[in-house]
């Protein structure tokens, strides 16, 4: 199992963050190999990827969502992952997101882009460009869902 830890600060307030990150249909426009996420229910979502010319499609279960803290996730098909981004007040107007995700790559191509950190790149840029786009709309965030998902043992 491969581990990334990445972080960015952004300047919005805390809650804007949240709120923003759990549009989960908006990743596209942001996360960088993600074509299309569909938010099945409260707490199931299907993913098409193509990464390094890879086609992915997955499904991921939230399992823990606490509002302006944490949002959990897990593969539940295909893919093996899982990974929390955490969301930290650095003060009224300024925040830190924190993503950790855990994977098993598969294949010559993935193993090889693990080891060299092509994964930490990836996630480090798809967290820049959530900067970029959360700053770039005036501190607005495009819907949000403030709801709480605990699924202990999940």
């Amino acid at each position: 199992m491969t581990t990334v830890t990445e972080s960015v600060d952004v300047d919005v307030p805390v809650r804007t963050a949240y709120n923003q990150w759990t549009q989960f249909e908006e990743f596209p426009r942001f996360m960088d190999g993600v074509q299309e996420i569909r938010q099945l229910d409260e707490t199931h979502l299907h993913w098409k990827t193509e990464i390094a010319g890879v086609k992915r499609e997955f499904d991921a279960e939230i399992t823990e969502q606490l509002p302006d803290e944490r949002v959990a996730w897990k593969a539940t098909d295909g893919e093996k992952q899982a990974g929390v981004v955490t969301f930290h007040r650095l003060d009224d107007t300024h925040t830190r997101l924190t993503v950790q995700m855990d994977f098993e790559p598969e294949g010559v191509v993935e193993k090889t882009g693990a080891a060299l950190g092509v994964v930490d790149h990836r996630v480090k840029g798809d967290l820049r460009r959530f900067k970029e786009f959360i700053e770039d709309r005036d501190g607005t965030e495009t819907g949000s869902w403030r709801g709480q998902v605990d699924r202990p043992g999940i």
